[in-house]
């Protein structure tokens, strides 16, 4: 018994982690990291991740029914729309001086990578596996295999966030980071209204 749940709870982390690493959500989290604190920003992106995994869990398959296709479609052009709006204030809202001389809030950090991963992460691919592995391993052994691998590939992306943020000048990082946010934002809401587009989906 105990060896069946490590060996979903194995599966679980690697796949889900695996498939994260490579999303869209981690790279919108790797642009907000490269100009915020570290600590708020992971805190913000793991808590949505562990909120969407929760949801994953508690719901099930039946939240695929119940907020039904079109409301899931409307869940990633928010996020999308979300992105793009966050990107475009916080380029036009700060100047270079005020980004070398101090970085984002804890509080503005904190929600910019919650919001951000809780909209985009809503009924996104990780999410529906979520749903197809409460079947196979149960619920508590997903709800920690998916969070704490989310958890992971979180703080995978604050540090390489970090990492740019420290190496790149302010201006040349505010730019990338800007274009990032908005290119993410936007695949996100062709892949919301034009899911097919994406062939590999």
């Amino acid at each position: 018994m105990l060896s069946n749940a490590l060996y979903g709870f194995l599966v679980v982390f690697a796949v889900i982690g695996g498939l994260e690493f490579v999303d869209r959500t981690s790279f919108a989290l790797i642009a907000i990291a490269a100009r915020s604190r570290a600590g708020p920003a992971w805190a913000g992106g793991a808590s949505a991740f562990a909120l969407t995994t929760g949801i994953a869990v508690l719901a099930g398959t039946a939240l695929a029914t119940v907020l039904g296709p079109h409301h899931i479609v409307w869940l990633r052009v928010g996020g999308g729309s979300f992105l793009i709006g966050y990107a475009v204030w916080s380029y036009l809202g700060k100047t270079e001086k005020t980004i070398e001389a101090k970085e984002e809030g804890r509080s503005s950090a904190f929600l910019a990578a919650f919001l951000t991963i809780f909209l985009l992460e809503l009924g996104d691919t990780t999410q529906i596996f979520e749903i197809v592995f409460v079947t196979d391993y149960g619920w508590l052994v997903v709800l920690l295999g998916g969070a704490l691998g989310l958890a992971t590939v979180a703080a995978w992306d604050v540090g390489i966030g970090r990492y740019l943020g420290a190496r790149v000048a302010p201006e040349r990082l505010r730019a990338v980071v800007t274009v990032v946010m908005i290119v993410v934002g936007a695949l996100t809401i062709v892949y919301g209204l034009a899911p097919t587009f994406f062939a590999f989906s």
